[in-house]
């Protein structure tokens, strides 16, 4: 959780590297290859990103509808958490109750998504 006022870089690259893995995706809003070399010097992660339409050096399209279908598989899961299981009202007195919370949200819904229960 970080306050508005808090650029998307600085919490991304704060989340990533506190959960570190080398391969993560972005939107759009995080195109800038100096920011992907930075990341990649320094913590050995890759970003990755769709490009834009008038971007120079772009990836082959089989590329570009990998990332898509992955994102949109990112965008149906976070949909489904806010809609379904409420995801954003969540109300805790603690970032432990926060994650707990989480914690609980996240086990419905495997448990769902698996067949193990029923919604």
């Amino acid at each position: 959780m970080t306050e508005a006022s808090c650029h998307d870089r600085i919490a991304a690259e704060s989340v990533m590297t506190q959960i570190p893995h080398p391969y993560h995706l972005g939107d759009k809003g995080f195109i800038s290859r100096e920011w992907q070399k930075k990341l990649y010097e320094e913590y050995q992660m890759a970003l990755w990103t769709p490009s834009r339409k008038n971007q120079k050096h772009r990836p082959s399209g089989a590329w570009e509808k990998w990332i898509q279908q992955k994102r949109k598989m990112i965008e149906t899961v976070f949909s489904i958490l806010v809609e379904q299981y409420r995801i954003t009202e969540i109300r805790a007195n603690s970032v432990i109750g926060f994650e707990v919370a989480l914690d609980g949200i996240w086990l419905a819904y495997s448990l769902v998504t698996l067949g193990l229960v029923e919604f």
